[in-house]
């Protein structure tokens, strides 16, 4: 139970920095568009074993390409986070970086279905999700 209350203020948290950001960020300069940025935070440790590279790459072919055809960036590291018992769980993790104009209101709908379908795909408790607002130009 305690770990559900410090996820909710984490994530009222974000939900508060969030919208300050956009606030924050005023007008884009030099052409520069308003776009929305989503990381999403993969796991790759799951009962049984570790979501294996061929596997994810499966997955981002066939759940996260179709949904954001115009691109999306992918970076390797090593995630660290406090389990339900207070022992520190390291893993090897996967981050994407999504963008897309700000106020896309399909792109929510396709975000929350890629973090569903990982975390029934690999039994995976949950997929982070940080948002924010970035100036951007091509």
């Amino acid at each position: 139970m305690p770990g559900r209350v410090v996820r909710a203020a984490l994530l009222a948290g974000l939900a508060m920095a969030a919208g300050s950001s956009i606030a924050a960020l005023g007008p884009c300069r030099g052409g520069a568009q308003a776009f929305a940025r989503t990381d999403l935070f993969f796991g790759r440790s799951m009962p049984g074993g570790v979501v294996s590279e061929a596997q994810f790459k499966v997955f981002v072919d066939e759940q996260v390409t179709p949904r954001f055809p115009d691109g999306l960036t992918l970076l390797a590291g090593i995630g660290q986070f406090r389990d339900a018992r207070g022992a520190t769980m390291v893993e090897g993790a996967n981050v994407l970086i999504l963008l897309y104009p700000h106020g896309d209101a399909r792109a929510d709908r396709k975000i929350d279905a890629i973090r569903r379908d990982y975390r029934q795909r690999f039994e995976q408790q949950s997929v982070l999700r940080a948002d924010s607002l970035s100036c951007v130009s091509f």
